[in-house]
């Protein structure tokens, strides 16, 4: 069965990010970040990731600056609060899987909650994480979807400007 939201992965990327799950409208339109209040793609920018602001349409072209993305769980939702602990966990292992096949130097989890739920560690936090994955050094980031309006674009750019210059 094929994905909802095909990765854009490659061998030996720099950082592979890893959402949490497809928004409805992502799955819908087959590219990642789609939902307009999503600021993954103006993180990325302003965090010196890329060297301009990528559209959703684009997310294939994050292979040509070592970047990847996926999801923990394929399933599409209105909210990443619909999905079990069990999928968060069976997400987990594939995403190991996928760690261990794609090689990426980092893996960058974007969801502190969805991290704790998926790897069982419940008292991570923000940043680069003691534990990898396969040999891929973790980093939890904040969310960027429009529903974590506590962090503010300022703020996810900071994050991931951060993992950017470790």
């Amino acid at each position: 069965m094929s994905k909802p939201l095909p990765d854009v992965v490659a061998p030996d990327l720099d950082v592979l990010f890893c959402g949490i799950n497809p928004s409805l409208m992502s799955a819908e339109r087959g590219h990642h970040f789609a939902r307009p209040g999503n600021r993954f793609w103006p993180a990325l920018h302003l965090a010196g990731l890329t060297p301009r602001r990528l559209a959703p349409e684009e997310d294939r072209e994050l292979l040509r600056y070592g970047l990847g993305v996926t999801n923990l769980v394929d399933r599409p939702t209105r909210t990443a609060a619909e999905l079990s602990r069990d999928e968060l966990r069976a997400g987990a292992e594939a995403l190991a899987e996928l760690v261990a096949r794609c090689r990426p130097r980092v893996l960058a989890v974007l969801g502190v909650t969805a991290y704790r739920a998926g790897f069982e560690r419940p008292r991570a936090v923000l940043g680069a994480q003691p534990e990898s994955i396969g040999r891929a050094l973790t980093w939890v980031l904040p969310n960027p979807s429009g529903l974590n309006a506590h962090v503010q674009l300022p703020d996810l750019a900071r994050s991931y400007g951060e993992l950017r210059r470790a």
